[in-house]
């Protein structure tokens, strides 16, 4: 608290930055002292000169915007800002302009880039890829290792029980990393991830007084937005989501442990001869289902370069057709499989 506090000093002290000050509600909670003073402890360890955090204009980005802008001033650091317009809706645009003045109020200067691609299908899933290859892009022109998203504690139950009722096992139950690579020159960081959304608004509506907010947020053809409905009836019947996130933790702790399992299997198993990968096929047939599943995971990963796991689902169609007699070749994630004697082998599809 005494580095929140210095904090608050600096931002009242500065003509310059006045404009930014947390206010005095801000400093006076005891809440918010903790909340920004574990965002500090989180980002030390991080140990970057420079960040990119990803805005949208909601309360979650905006208390990000908040308190990295505070700790940015504290550490004479520089954090670049940047909001991506989905181009999707009506009055998308119009939004963005809204938060790039409300963010200018602030001394905050916010970049906006419109997304290009055409979104039709998942509209949800195709709007955060394309959502991440821009703020990759820029990234990588201004040479920043760490993206910082606003994921809270709501939004990491919310994962859990998307993935749930998609059959998930304990990789996918384990949900959000704070710290997890995207590319092989940035990681993604969610610092708030441990921090509720009730203060997460508070801290929006202290500092900047007002938030957009997103109608597709309540579209109830959206999956996240059914599994945001079920929070007042669980809670109604004991089922608390601080519980739930208790679990999540004790799930993650368990991943960590396969992990290095896995780390050891993959040596053993996975070699990679120029553009194609091979797999001891029977090594892999004596394996349990989910590392089987983690095994053909890693191996497109590798070959692709990405850090996505596919669907547990697809990922199960082609392992039964592995086991095939008549197998000759599938795809599944831009690769194609086939054997070659003893291995399992693929190769990038070609485009």
């Amino acid at each position: 608290q005494k580095l929140a506090s210095l904090c608050y000093k600096k931002l009242s002290m500065s003509k310059k930055n006045s404009n930014v000050s947390l206010k005095d509600d801000f400093k006076k909670s005891k809440v918010f002292s903790n909340i920004f003073f574990n965002f500090t402890q989180k980002l030390d360890s991080l140990n970057q000169k420079k960040y990119l955090v990803a805005v949208s204009g909601g309360p979650d980005s905006l208390a990000l915007v908040a308190l990295s802008r505070a700790y940015s001033i504290y550490k004479k650091i520089k954090i670049h800002y940047v909001l991506v317009d989905h181009n999707i809706r009506k009055n998308s645009g119009k939004e963005s302009k809204k938060v790039k003045k409300l963010l200018k109020k602030n001394k905050i200067d916010l970049k906006i880039f419109v997304n290009k691609r055409k979104i039709v299908k998942n509209i949800q899933a195709e709007a955060r890829e394309a959502r991440y290859e821009i703020l990759l892009n820029y990234c990588k022109k201004h040479r920043i290792k760490i993206l910082i998203t606003a994921h809270n504690l709501e939004d990491q139950v919310e994962t859990f029980f998307m993935r749930l009722s998609r059959g998930s096992g304990l990789k996918g139950l384990s949900s959000m990393r704070t710290l997890s690579k995207i590319s092989p020159q940035v990681s993604l960081f969610r610092p708030l991830l441990d921090t509720k959304k009730i203060f997460i608004i508070k801290i929006s509506k202290s500092v900047f007084g007002t938030y957009v907010k997103d109608p597709s947020n309540h579209n109830q053809k959206f999956l996240r937005t059914k599994v945001r409905n079920l929070k007042k009836p669980l809670e109604k019947s004991g089922i608390k989501y601080d519980q739930i996130f208790r679990s999540i933790k004790n799930l993650s702790i368990s991943k960590d442990t396969l992990d290095q399992y896995l780390s050891k299997t993959y040596k053993e198993l996975i070699k990679r001869e120029k553009k194609e990968i091979f797999i001891n096929y029977k090594k892999y047939s004596k394996l349990n289902k989910d590392t089987k599943i983690a095994l053909i995971n890693e191996s497109i990963k590798q070959l692709r370069k990405n850090y996505y796991d596919l669907r547990s689902k697809k990922v199960e169609n082609l392992i039964k057709n592995l086991s095939n007699k008549n197998f000759k070749k599938s795809t599944l994630g831009g690769c194609i499989f086939f054997k070659k004697r003893e291995n399992l082998c693929l190769k990038l599809e070609k485009s």
